[in-house]
């Protein structure tokens, strides 16, 4: 599998787990996965203004017996620390896919920081993680996480690894 290929296999991944809502805010490590989904008549896409309404969006989605997805950057799991906390005391399922910045390579040092602090922050609120760092694994690390969560009400994160969603560099990220 190339590494342009992983967003096509999440994406049957996710369907396969009965994902029928999926929230996210714009990122271009999910670009291809975003605009797959967008573009599934049998998914509904929901454009968050900040990645902790994905929490609640996810809260209510199972509340109404459907299941939902969670796509953000690394640097959106800080912005969703506390409202993490009501996912153990509620008891139901989360699934985040999370593309990392900040890792070897990065050329935004404000990255550097949440990217180094995305697995701890996530395990301290009860969140189990699962990194992939090879494009072949994606697919099947969020099938994993997905039956997991859904199977018994708890939260899982994919960490999608900086070297599987491409290294920026500033003229690329100017270009955008």
């Amino acid at each position: 599998m190339s590494i342009a290929g992983w967003p096509q296999d999440v994406h049957r991944a996710l369907k396969h787990a009965g994902v029928r809502l999926v929230g996210y805010v714009p990122d271009a490590g999910h670009k291809r996965l975003i605009q797959l989904c967008d573009a599934d008549p049998d998914l509904r896409s929901v454009v968050l203004s900040t990645e902790e309404e994905g929490i609640g969006l996810a809260a209510g989605a199972w509340l109404g017996g459907v299941r939902s997805v969670l796509l953000m950057q690394s640097s959106g799991v800080g912005n969703c620390i506390n409202v993490l906390g009501m996912i153990r005391e509620c008891r139901f399922p989360l699934l985040m896919l999370v593309t990392m910045r900040g890792e070897e390579g990065e050329f935004n040092p404000w990255q550097v920081p949440m990217g180094r602090a995305t697995r701890p922050v996530l395990e301290a609120m009860g969140v189990a993680v699962h990194r992939v760092a090879a494009a072949a694994e994606v697919s099947h690390a969020v099938a994993s996480a997905a039956q997991r969560a859904y199977g018994d009400g708890s939260a899982h994160a994919v960490l999608i690894a900086q070297q599987v969603i491409g290294i920026k560099s500033f003229q690329e990220q100017a270009a955008q």
